[in-house]
């Protein structure tokens, strides 16, 4: 269901059996057929969420339409405060059972919280047994004749009833028709991961970074639960269950974060620093997503839009654009068998973007299913490595390696200009003359000091100096990483270092280490929408091998001045990056003759 939102496959289930029908063909009024034939203004994106689920509670809920009333008036309220849907538990509609207030998908805390109270004053004024509140994906059900008129709590269920039956304690069932986890579309994915979101920064109660690392968290046990819970028949644990507090899911949920960190302490190391009436909320929004079934593409999109929107700006530095990476790793033609780095890893743009390749490659080419996942899994597991000088950054990469199924073990926080020593001991998997592939946006304008730290005496590039630029040493760090001979490499570099008549020491360095396969000049606002501004090119790399002469030799060299965005962010449709990937693979074909375009 990765294209059709739930929305959407619900309203199309209705008009399959008549239960709905609309009065033209572009749909701008619908028709229920329910008590009462009834029509409304299908342009609200509240109808749509009703008509959904009037849709599910005939032919999910096996609640009769005849039994079904809409936009009903409730006595002792103003005339004009209408209950969206109400089911009656008699054929005369006397009798209310169920009383349902609809409102859009995205709508904030405090307007959800509104609609529950809007959802009681109906219900007790319509003597109904219990009362729901759907608003998009978001839902929660109430006993409403079992408990005092001011409780909020405590009398939360799991589900409505189906067909006037008994309340179940938990909902969500592995392995059951109706009540299993459902996949959602990526437009769908993103509004509820910004839910979350909000739901934990509280209105700027805390630092964007800081609840984007507690809704990571939240999200990890989402994902821990799923796998763990394999049986059919089985309850999963993430979920609300029937009369139960905010203290009681708190608790279930802090007890898979335990779990989890023991198994897996590279990922988390501190604890869910949240009250639980906000984790509630949170496991509210996610609970009935499968997020492991849904589709990979949909949820890399979902959450790179869902990081950007609150990490752009204040540390965009650690994002690189979609387009520019898509075309570093198409350029780079990655195979199973390579060894794979970003020593500057970010957010796990490159080394997503390359695992992604590889999938789509075992998806198209490989039949049998096993061996196709088996091929990028394993180049996952094995072959693809990261490191991140930030902490938190390091969190967000293995948060979106894990949602991506996986990799996250091997990406590292720690610095890649340490000594090889040193970051062996985190992880035995970084060595020199180690990977077959680098593809990185190395760190811009930080300075290294002599007077701070004794490792500028390790660089050839750095012996001797007083200080030296971050960029520079990543150069030779890159350089070094690779296998002699066969080592490419994929740097995004400031335009200084190809220009500036005093780095021609840095230039003299590269050719002297390694054979310029192409430059590719980026527009000036290509990281303009990240926070950053300087003018850069794409520099493309193979190690020589030692003693290797290569005497005079062409280089691809090329402009790109449109890349598939603007300076805003917005989409380009034209992207020069497109054809010039033809191009140089024109060049590569015969270099020596190869004559432009």
């Amino acid at each position: 269901m990765s294209e059709q939102n739930t929305f959407e496959h619900h309203i199309e289930r209705g008009l399959a059996v008549k239960l709905i029908s609309f009065k033209d063909d572009d749909r701008k009024k619908i028709v229920y057929h329910a008590k009462t034939e009834k029509t409304y203004s299908f342009k609200d994106p509240e109808e749509k969420v009703r008509a959904a689920y009037f849709v599910e509670l005939n032919l999910d809920y096996q609640y009769p339409k005849n039994q079904i009333d809409l936009e009903v008036t409730v006595p002792r309220r103003t005339p004009s405060d209408l209950a969206d849907i109400v089911i009656y538990s008699d054929t005369e509609c006397k009798d209310p059972f169920l009383v349902i207030e609809c409102k859009k998908e995205g709508i904030t805390p405090a307007e959800y919280k509104q609609a529950i109270e809007q959802a009681f004053g109906n219900a007790n004024s319509l003597r109904s047994k219990y009362s729901a509140v759907i608003a998009g994906n978001t839902r929660t059900a109430f006993d409403v004749a079992g408990f005092k008129p001011e409780e909020r709590e405590r009398n939360i269920i799991s589900n409505i009833p189906t067909k006037f039956g008994k309340v179940s304690k938990f909902r969500f069932i592995k392995g059951d028709e109706h009540n299993d986890l459902k996949e959602v579309s990526r437009e769908e994915l993103i509004s509820t991961l910004e839910k979350c979101h909000d739901t934990v920064w509280q209105g700027g109660k805390l630092a964007p970074t800081t609840a984007f690392d507690e809704v990571s968290k939240l999200l990890f046990c989402k994902l821990k639960d799923e796998k763990d819970t394999v049986e059919d028949g089985r309850v999963y644990q993430f979920q609300i269950g029937t009369h139960e507090s905010a203290v009681d899911v708190f608790n279930r949920i802090d007890g898979i974060y335990q779990k989890a960190k023991q198994q897996d302490a590279e990922v988390f190391k501190g604890n869910i620093n949240l009250e639980p009436k906000v984790v509630y909320q949170v496991v509210e929004h996610i609970q009935g997503i499968n997020f492991g079934d849904t589709d990979l593409d949909t949820k890399g999109v979902a959450f790179e839009r869902f990081m950007q929107d609150f990490f752009k700006g204040k540390m965009g530095q650690f994002f690189t654009p979609r387009k520019i990476i898509e075309f570093c790793v198409k350029l780079m033609e990655v195979k199973k068998d390579h060894y794979v780095l970003n020593p500057a890893s970010g957010s796990g743009g490159f080394l997503l973007n390359t695992l992604d390749t590889l999938r789509k490659y075992a998806e198209a080419h490989i039949k049998n299913p096993v061996q196709a996942y088996s091929h990028w899994h394993d180049f996952a597991k094995d072959n693809l490595f990261g490191i991140e000088i930030n902490d938190q950054i390091a969190r967000v990469c293995k948060m979106n390696m894990i949602i991506h199924d996986d990799g996250h073990t091997n990406v590292i926080s720690s610095s890649a200009l340490e000594r090889f020593s040193d970051i062996g001991k985190t992880h035995k998997g970084f060595k020199k003359d180690h990977f077959d592939i680098i593809l990185t946006n190395p760190p811009f304008g930080a300075t290294i000091k002599s007077s701070e730290t004794d490792i500028l005496d390790t660089f050839e590039l750095g012996k001797g100096r007083k200080n030296q630029k971050t960029e520079i040493l990543f150069i030779e760090r890159c350089i070094d990483f690779v296998k002699p001979r066969i080592g490419k490499l994929c740097l995004v570099l400031p335009d200084g270092i190809l220009t500036n008549s005093s780095l021609q020491y840095v230039r003299d360095f590269m050719m002297e280490r390694c054979q310029i396969d192409a430059v590719i000049s980026l527009p000036q606002f290509a990281f303009s929408h990240y926070g950053a501004g300087v003018k850069s090119s794409l520099v493309f790399l193979r190690r020589k091998a030692e003693n290797e002469e290569l005497g005079d030799y062409p280089i691809f060299m090329a402009i790109a001045e449109r890349i598939g965005y603007d300076a805003t962010g917005r989409e380009d449709k034209q992207n020069d990056l497109d054809k010039i990937l033809e191009e140089y693979h024109v060049f590569k074909s015969a270099p020596t003759v190869y004559e432009g375009c």
